[in-house]
């Protein structure tokens, strides 16, 4: 079946047979379309698939969904490169890119799963006026019942079986999905002997001061250098835009190292963008890379901006800095 326009349907599964019975057909559908197909899915469910497929298997990209899906906003940029990078053929002609994208929600604390629901909502705003295609399995027989409803606030079409799908009637707009998401943020971190201030033309005293913290930790070089970097980031849009200084706070938890950057405002300061940083850049603009920056090189990121004083807090996964 070819569709024109951005397709995100949610596929919800009981068996390994409604599994095949709703990727099946839409994998080679693509490929008789002349479409790129990439399987990103429980190793299981690649067995399944790539068996079922036969001798097409091979025209098929698989990855392994733990292995895809990290962190949200990362989650999203590899996508957002994977179709840059398959969205037309060998000609230059353009060329839809299907997705059987099934996210890890297991082993995830309520705070993840929010944002892996958020991750879900974005899809739709991200790849808005593209062609590409993405259906996202749930397999009920796992997930709580919880995630599965948020599937059909999160995605706007339902798929049903091989070529039907419903309107979702209860899919809700990604600005007000994301509000929703927004009220459940933690309030911001008390002060503490850890707390670094900064101000215009004292970046490098950031750095310093994050570099020797994670030091302390034992995190490793390149992890070192991905947190400093997403810091700076921060702090350099803290002080541009919240009124030249602030305070990093720096804590660590059994889950995380985080890192939160709090300003002083600035009253005159425009409204922020809808999706700070959650969506990619323009690569040809000459500014709004800080913050997708910040998102790609932390694991998770929280922010309330507001002219009174904004605070941008960066998690890095401790099981993968210790």
């Amino acid at each position: 079946m070819s569709r024109t326009g951005f397709v995100h349907q949610a596929l919800c599964y009981g068996s390994d047979d409604e599994f095949l019975e709703g990727t099946l057909t839409f994998a080679r559908d693509g490929l008789a379309d002349g479409d790129t197909v990439l399987a990103v899915v429980a190793s299981h469910n690649i067995t399944l698939l790539d068996e079922a497929l036969g001798d097409r298997s091979d025209e098929v990209e698989f990855v392994d969904a733990d292995d895809w899906y990290g962190s949200p906003s990362p989650t999203l940029g590899r996508y957002n490169a994977y179709c840059a990078a398959h969205d037309t053929d060998g000609t230059g002609r353009p060329r839809r890119v299907r997705v059987i994208g099934e996210p890890v929600w297991s082993a995830r604390s309520a705070f993840e799963v929010r944002e892996w629901m958020r991750y879900e909502s974005l899809l739709n705003t991200a790849f808005a006026g593209t062609g590409h295609w993405i259906l996202c399995p749930y397999d009920t027989r796992d997930l709580p019942a919880a995630i599965v409803r948020s599937a059909v606030r999160t995605h706007p079409e339902l798929a049903l079986g091989p070529r039907e799908s419903a309107y979702c009637s209860r899919y809700v707009d990604p600005v007000d999905f994301s509000a929703e998401c927004d009220t459940a943020r933690l309030p911001a971190l008390p002060a503490g002997s850890e707390d670094v201030p900064f101000a215009r033309g004292r970046s490098a005293h950031v750095r310093r001061a994050l570099s020797a913290y994670a030091r302390g930790l034992g995190v490793p070089e390149q992890l070192t250098h991905d947190m400093v970097t997403a810091v700076h980031e921060a702090v350099v849009n803290s002080m541009r835009h919240g009124g030249g200084q602030g305070v990093l706070r720096l804590r660590s938890d059994s889950a995380y190292v985080i890192c939160e950057i709090s300003d002083t405002g600035t009253p005159t300061a425009p409204p922020p963008p809808q999706f700070p940083g959650h969506l990619p850049p323009d690569p040809r603009a000459a500014s709004g890379h800080g913050m997708w920056v910040v998102r790609q090189l932390s694991d998770l990121t929280t922010q309330t901006l507001d002219p009174a004083g904004s605070v941008v807090r960066l998690y890095f996964r401790r099981s993968a800095v210790l």
